[in-house]
């Protein structure tokens, strides 16, 4: 079995040896909130950026976390792994109930894990399915509560699709892990942040780096519509970077493959934070 180096509640183990109560609130509620944390050529992308969205998010659900800690687990994480380019998986949860029950007792532990693996940042090309967004309305909180992303991801799997672009009721939200793009001739636009779309990372990275480019952008509320008239679609996210949108299964839209903008904004994108890769 291939050794995963991970740390539950402080300890550092290999990721099969970590036994977690079925009581733990993150199993039984998804009382928890998680971030994932990239790092290339042994340096954190934006690592600042992913502590406070996760701060953040333990603020939404009044978790109580020590982030010294957590920041000093996070780095050794890296650093024993020896990997150059992968990611840190974090989560947090409000610790393992005595009995389940919805209402949390508030002298609970707060209950911590993680672990790294290692990832290859490449270009890709990604076939993508519509699909109406299932989830709560807190998506603005990174919580591992992610059953409609699962179902809807995996229904895209059956269609021979990589990912999904969520609407509610034909406004534009997100991928089902990652954030919308789309572009005209020279303009970006973008599903601008709400309580419905997750601030993500690589989305603010690049929304800022390009706009000292030059290149406009446009943060609004989007539909259906607005997405037929694009020449061309990318989603973000911190293992995705910058992925163009290939085709999208269930929608007439004539996409520009390796569209201009797309490309000086990948390349913008990549040289920055992933070295030209």
């Amino acid at each position: 079995m291939e050794k995963i180096l991970a740390v539950y509640n402080s300890r550092f183990s290999n990721l099969h040896e970590i036994k977690i109560s079925p009581l733990s609130r993150a199993y039984t509620f998804s009382d928890s909130v998680y971030e994932v944390i990239p790092f290339y050529n042994f340096e954190l992308i934006a690592f600042d950026k992913h502590i406070s969205r996760l701060r953040n998010s333990c603020n939404a659900l009044n978790l109580v976390l020590d982030f010294k800690k957590t920041t000093k687990e996070i780095l050794q994480l890296i650093s024993e792994s020896n990997l150059k380019n992968g990611y840190v998986y974090y989560q947090v949860s409000r610790g393992v109930d005595a009995i389940r029950s919805h209402i949390f007792n508030d002298n609970l532990s707060i209950e911590t894990f993680g672990y790294v693996v290692e990832h290859v940042f490449k270009s890709q090309k990604l076939k993508v399915m519509l699909c109406e967004d299932l989830r709560w309305k807190r998506c603005d909180i990174k919580s591992t509560s992610l059953l409609g992303n699962v179902m809807s991801m995996n229904n895209a799997k059956k269609k021979a699709c990589d990912e999904v672009i969520m609407h509610k009721e034909n406004i534009l939200t997100e991928g089902g892990a990652s954030n919308l793009f789309f572009t005209d001739d020279k303009t970006v636009f973008t599903p601008s942040i709400s309580t419905n779309i997750l601030p993500g990372i690589t989305r603010e990275l690049l929304i800022n780096e390009i706009k000292d480019a030059g290149i406009q952008v446009i943060e609004d509320e989007f539909n259906i519509n607005d997405l037929k008239n694009a020449e061309s679609i990318w989603l973000t996210s911190s293992t995705k970077g910058v992925a163009q949108v290939s085709d999208v299964f269930d929608l007439e839209v004539s996409l520009i493959e390796d569209h201009p903008l797309y490309l000086r904004c990948n390349k913008i994108f990549n040289e920055k934070f992933l070295c030209g890769c």
